[in-house]
């Protein structure tokens, strides 16, 4: 089958989904309104605090599984910046942004996520659609019929019913840049994720790319910006690169909290410590963020050896780490967060790591 043929195949497809996802969601509204214990926790869900969570790829996707259960107010603010796998090729094939980290971000805040995971994730495995999942192909299709990415995230996050909503930070092109103590060029996420480790600067190309005012307004409106968890110079960062949005961060008022991974990520962070992470994520930022959440939890041995193959390492604080982090003017919040997936795969405890960032909204509310 070739592309074309499988592309109208995506399209049939994306249409029959909307028209099932449409009978559900009218059978979902309606079942909803008989129940008064589900219109109580939807009440609850609608006056929880205002949260712009920042990143992209896994981190960003696992923190939302976890804050969907405290409000519905969540702005997911997600970096189009992916030139891997199917992302890749669409967005090669297509000139369409990728759609991978949206799409995950949409699942993680979706009411029935295992329904949605388990479809929207299912994976080509022949023909000229090999390698591409059917969530990305659906946004593609969705992005064909509204003529604008914008305006496809926009019905997809209706469609879904989520929790909140997901946003690209910006709907131009753009590409990761860097240079490198040597002063070697790299451009491209694959190529700043081989360099991270020996990054002198990154910035993005073209220059003076716009946030999309839906983000601006998100952040007007927040209580809370949470920036990662997810990749430092792939997902984090490069959302913080756009000059609009970083000066629209640094004018919030709000409290800002830097999520720190758990582990190095092999060449991309490799060697690098907590400190060294907050230093980045600040100095894309323009200030220091107010808080930084650390693993406190030791990660099981064997998984430490199993990541070490790689060359990742659990980043763990010490004393003298958290001494310099609070001699730059950010709080410590210490969280044993590590969760071990059925695939054996580290994860933050979302719902630890959510409890954790609403009980500090609760207490900013009444000690303000």
């Amino acid at each position: 089958m070739d592309w074309a043929v499988g592309f109208v195949v995506g399209m049939f497809t994306a249409f029959f989904l909307l028209v099932i996802f449409d009978l559900r969601l009218l059978r979902s509204s309606r079942a909803k309104a008989k129940d008064p214990f589900k219109n109580a926790i939807a009440h609850r869900l609608s006056v929880g605090p205002n949260v712009v969570a920042v990143g992209g790829g896994t981190g960003l996707s696992t923190l939302l599984k976890g804050m969907k259960g405290y409000t519905r107010n969540i702005t997911a603010v997600v970096a189009v910046t992916d030139e891997g796998g199917s992302s890749g090729r669409l967005r090669t094939e297509w000139g369409v942004l990728p759609p991978g980290d949206v799409r995950n971000c949409m699942v993680a805040l979706a009411e029935n996520d295992n329904a949605l995971k388990r479809l929207l994730e299912f994976r080509f495995d022949r023909g000229e659609l090999a390698g591409h999942s059917l969530g990305n192909l659906l946004l593609l299709a969705v992005s064909e019929l509204c003529g604008d990415f914008r305006l496809a995230v926009e019905q997809m996050n209706h469609l879904l019913a989520i929790r909140g909503k997901v946003l690209p930070v910006t709907t131009e092109a753009i590409t990761l840049v860097g240079v490198t103590k040597d002063g070697q060029k790299v451009r491209g996420e694959l190529e700043i994720s081989r360099h991270g480790r020996d990054l002198e600067g990154i910035w993005l190309e073209p220059v003076g790319a716009k946030p999309l005012s839906e983000v601006q307004q998100a952040v007007e409106e927040a209580d809370l910006v949470v920036l990662g968890p997810g990749s430092l110079f792939t997902s984090v960062i490069p959302n913080l690169l756009l000059p609009e949005f970083a000066e629209k961060l640094r004018g919030s008022p709000v409290p800002k909290a830097y999520i720190c991974n758990l582990m190095t990520q092999p060449e991309e962070t490799e060697g690098m410590d907590i400190v060294a992470h907050l230093k980045w994520v600040s100095a894309a930022l323009g200030v220091v963020p107010d808080y930084i959440v650390v693993n406190s939890e030791p990660i099981p041995d064997e998984l430490v050896a199993i990541y070490k193959l790689d060359g990742a390492q659990p980043l763990y604080l010490d004393r003298h780490q958290k001494e310099k982090i609070e001699q730059l003017g950010c709080m410590v919040l210490e969280l044993p967060m590590v969760h071990v997936t059925d695939a054996k795969l580290l994860r933050h405890n979302a719902f630890k790591l959510a409890e954790m960032l609403f009980r500090l909204c609760r207490n900013l509310e009444e000690n303000p």
